[in-house]
Order: structure tokens, then sequence, then C-alpha cells
């Protein structure tokens, strides 16, 4: 599980695109849930044909200001599921999941933790490895975006 767009500049909005290359051991995907990482703001997902879609919101720890409103809560979980074995991901196929959203204005990883569910089983894909450190020998990380620091005219919308 993968985002398209790996980078984005801090305070920017973003579309983030998670990319499911593969099932679950040769199942096909039938559910895909999104963990939002804590300070991606004003989450709007993407429909699909073929997918319900469902979000989860929750009461903010430090409501934020968007359009000269606060807001005090926001959404922390998205999840597309199929409506029928018709709209079932194959293993052998590609599809993406589409969200988007106000990135933090500072800089540093945001990971997007991703639980796929599979007709039968499925995999969660929230492995997040120790500060300094890469992905690489984790067996299910969780989609990596680099908030990288923006320059003094940057404006999130």
């Amino acid at each position: 599980m993968v985002l398209e767009d790996q980078a984005a500049l801090a305070g920017s909005s973003y579309k983030a695109v998670l990319r499911v290359g593969h099932g679950c051991a040769g199942a096909p995907t039938s559910t895909i849930r999104v963990l939002l990482p804590a300070g991606f703001q004003g989450a709007k997902p993407m429909p699909k044909a073929g997918w319900t879609l469902s979000t989860r919101s929750e009461k903010l720890p430090q409501p934020y200001t968007s359009h000269g409103k606060t807001v005090s809560e926001d959404v922390v979980e998205i999840t597309w599921t199929a409506v029928s074995k018709d709209s079932w991901l194959a293993d052998a196929w590609y599809d993406e999941f589409a969200l988007r959203g106000t990135l933090p204005a500072s800089a540093g990883p945001l990971w997007f933790k991703v639980l796929q569910g599979c007709e039968p089983g499925r995999l969660d894909w929230v492995e997040v490895p120790a500060q300094g450190t890469s992905t690489k020998g984790l067996k299910a990380p969780a989609a990596l975006l680099e908030v990288i620091p923006s320059g003094p005219a940057a404006h999130a919308h």
C-alpha cells in the first residue's frame, strides 16, 4: 500500500491517492479503511462506483480554524466497502482510493494506516518504523507521506 505522491508541502491541500496493488494472499479486496494521521485536516473522500463510503469523526484535542470557522471535530477514518461480490477488487487487479485534506503546518512524516479487508482475510498496513529508520524490512508498512517545509507564501486551501 503506497501513496501516489509521497511528498508535499506543509500547510498545503493534498490529494492522497492510495494504490492497492494486490489482495490478501490471493483473496480479493472488499474493504479499504484508512486511519488518518493526526494533523491531517478536513478530509474528504472520493466516492467510487460499486463501493459504499463512510467516515468516522472525533472531537479534536486541539481545534483549528478553517475559512474563518473553528473546527473542533474532524474526520479520522474513511472506509470504502464493496457493495457486492461483483465490486470486489480481484488479487490480479489494481485500483486507487482517493481523499483530500490539508496538511499540517509543520514538516515531518505522516503515516496513513490502511486496513485492507479481503474475502477471506485481511492485511493491516500499519507498521511504522522507529524514528530515523526506513520501512525496509517491514512486512506491512503504513503509507508514508513526507511533509516538507513550505515557503512563506504557501496558503492552505
